[in-house]
């Protein structure tokens, strides 16, 4: 079998990083899709020529946009919107913690 280019150990190191928690069974379903993606890139890599496409900033050649012009608009009062939420000090509206 061929040796993987991702091990157990480097999903943990990614997990921790983004400050997740992963069980063994969710480790191996990582480590699965990456062996998927991996295969993926080394099919698009066969592509003869493929270093020499430049790369893309979009998918279609002419894409355009145009932004927006800034409209000021009237806001809520801040009595208005302390009112709409459970809990607060002061001008300050408290939310829980999503960080640990």
């Amino acid at each position: 079998m061929e040796e993987r280019k991702f091990t157990s150990e480097m999903v943990d190191d990614y997990a921790d990083k983004l400050l997740i928690g992963l069980t063994r069974e969710e480790n191996q379903m990582v480590l699965d899709e990456f062996d998927v993606i991996d295969a993926q890139i080394d099919i698009i890599n066969e592509i003869p020529n493929i270093a020499d496409v430049p790369p893309m900033t979009h998918c279609l050649d002419d894409f355009t946009y145009e932004l927006r012009e800034d409209e000021e608009e009237e806001s809520i009062s801040i009595d208005d919107a302390l009112a709409n939420c459970d809990d607060y000090a002061g001008d300050e509206i408290k939310v829980p913690k999503v960080v640990g």
